[in-house]
């Protein structure tokens, strides 16, 4: 592919409706603009830093999210469904980041249900636990049968 370079310095304009294909946009900054109901298909964005953004609605699917961070974020109402860990044979999988887990630190998970997961080796730390279930189950009360029968 043969590209004319061509760099665009763009202040006070509306672009809108336009459209890119097959362009490089490498180290672009995009600095208080409008980007509602952009569409972004088939982009490697590997490196991308998002700060002080508006993402209400937004979403993101067949996606390669390793090594993702997200950080002081609200994601109330948030719905984070079908997420795993690729395999060797699928399209996103990568040795260097295979078998790393998914860590929550410092979350405020309160109400929030999880469903059908695969939570084998799971480790929770230093968590408030107050009416957490499994199944149905208070959680505290699993601890306390277990620390009782402990002391015989």
């Amino acid at each position: 592919m043969n590209l004319k370079l061509e760099k665009l310095e763009l202040e006070m304009a509306d672009i809108s409706g336009s459209r890119f294909e097959k362009v490089k946009a490498e180290d672009l900054n995009f600095n208080d603009v409008c980007l509602v109901r952009t569409q972004i298909h088939n982009a490697n964005m590997s490196g991308m830093a998002l700060n002080d953004v508006n993402m209400s609605g937004f979403k993101i699917s067949d996606a390669n999210l390793s090594n993702l961070e997200i950080s002081e974020a609200q994601m109330g109402g948030a719905y984070i469904r079908n997420i795993g860990i690729p395999k060797e044979g699928d399209p996103h999988y990568n040795p260097k980041t295979a078998g790393q887990p998914i860590r929550f630190e410092n979350c405020e998970l309160r109400g929030s249900q999880i469903s059908n997961c695969d939570l084998s080796n799971v480790e929770i730390l230093d968590c408030e636990l107050k009416g957490m279930k499994i199944n149905g189950i208070l959680v505290e009360e699993l601890l306390n049968n277990y620390k009782n029968k402990q002391s015989f």
